[in-house]
């Protein structure tokens, strides 16, 4: 009897629980029950599923995983085919890692190669419809922007190569590779070179590029260091790098250099436009010209080197500084509002050009070498404050024109 009694006190009290919860603690048990039951009717997005259903990955995710995978297969297609041509190229005695009759020549130019068939590669499996929609001024510029950043991609490839061969010659000193051995460390430069191009081909940012600007030139100007006829050329200015044996890679790295810049310019104007529109168009185009035009001037200073044509060269380099700074102030007018990071950042390189210069003249701190290396490395500074920027609004998708003829877009 007395469990039967007990069974059912403990049934009332669930029957109590139940009644009186609305008042007490079954309050938080109705509403915990009727948000479960909302969220049950709730439709949710379907997802995009990769590999199976345990793996239930977005869009976005998918297509990351699928550039990561063909970046891969790149670099080993990119190491056996550099490994077997860089052989075939250096089959013969031993050749040292640099210098005359090294493997620097061959290997840089093998994984020159690989970086622009990466590049190339890159584009046409996920960026093959992006001009589709666009009109032919649109294609036009889409096309030749890609190929000077290939162009330029190669030759950061080629100097990185050779550069790296001249550091590894002074820790092996008298080192010297069999044709085999050459083609494995060339098949390797083509698999790094063949990866990387592919990954800035799938998906060209303007950052990737400002940061391949700077690569380039930096690599440029090591190279040109380490193989300078003249070891005290920094007692006066850079341009002493473009003269001697070695001055055609200091050259070189100016004119594709001033190429690579206006490329930039061209990928600025389409973010630009994908912010703003075809509304914007004639803001848009001064920067695009502007940058161009910084990039021409970059380049003749390499065209013109200081001991053949002084004034020319001079020349030059002034119209390089004053129409990045064009190119600057013209970037801020066409930016939706310029964020204040890029207007703390204009500013602070403003002063920091002046006070530059103050320390070259008349104060006569360092010389002429270290004010061009400031006035660089300020530069960098603020283009990659700007591709920030850009980033953070410009949307990733293409935006085709609605303007067929670039002249009557700019006139509107």
């Amino acid at each position: 009897m007395g469990s039967f009694f007990q069974v059912g006190r403990m049934r009332l009290r669930r029957v109590a629980g139940r009644d009186g919860g609305r008042h007490g603690r079954g309050a938080a048990w109705v509403r915990r029950e009727r948000e479960r039951e909302a969220l049950s009717r709730t439709p949710r997005k379907p997802r995009a599923r990769v590999g199976g259903p345990w793996f239930d990955v977005s869009m976005t995710a998918q297509d990351r995983i699928a550039r990561d995978t063909h970046a891969t297969w790149a670099a080993w297609i990119g190491f056996a085919v550099g490994a077997a041509l860089g052989t075939a190229l250096l089959w013969g005695p031993a050749r040292p890692l640099a210098g005359e009759g090294s493997i620097g020549l061959p290997a840089a130019g093998v994984a020159a190669l690989a970086a622009v068939t990466g590049f190339a590669a890159g584009s046409l499996l996920h960026r093959r419809g992006e001009t589709a929609q666009m009109p032919r001024w649109q294609q036009i510029v889409s096309r030749v922007s890609d190929a000077a950043v290939a162009l330029a991609l190669a030759g950061v490839t080629a100097l990185a190569v050779l550069c790296l061969g001249e550091v590894l010659a002074v820790g092996l000193d008298g080192l010297q590779v069999a044709p085999l051995g050459g083609g494995l460390l060339t098949g390797a430069a083509a698999a790094a070179a063949s990866s990387a191009g592919f990954g800035l081909g799938a998906r060209v940012r303007t950052d990737d590029l400002v940061g391949l600007l700077f690569s380039f030139l930096v690599t440029g100007t090591l190279f040109s260091m380490l193989t300078a006829a003249d070891p005290r050329w920094w007692e006066r200015n850079f341009s002493q790098l473009g003269a001697g044996g070695s001055a055609w890679a200091f050259n070189g790295t100016l004119v594709l250099g001033g190429l690579l810049l206006a490329a930039v310019g061209a990928y600025i104007g389409r973010d630009l436009h994908r912010i703003l529109g075809d509304a914007a168009l004639g803001r848009i185009a001064p920067v695009v010209l502007l940058f161009a035009a910084t990039g021409v001037s970059l380049a003749l200073i390499g065209l013109f080197p200081l001991h053949r044509a002084p004034v020319p060269h001079l020349v030059a380099a002034i119209a390089t500084l004053v129409l990045m700074a064009a190119s600057a102030v013209a970037v801020a007018v066409a930016m939706p509002g310029p964020p204040p990071a890029l207007l703390v950042t204009t500013v602070g390189v403003g002063v920091g050009l002046v006070v530059a210069v103050l320390l070259w003249q008349p104060l006569h701190l360092y010389a002429a070498t270290g004010l061009e290396a400031v006035a660089v490395g300020l530069a960098f500074v603020w283009l990659t404050t700007l591709m920030r920027a850009l980033a953070a609004l410009a949307p990733d998708e293409p935006r085709p024109s609605a303007r067929p003829i670039l002249r009557g877009a700019l006139r509107r």
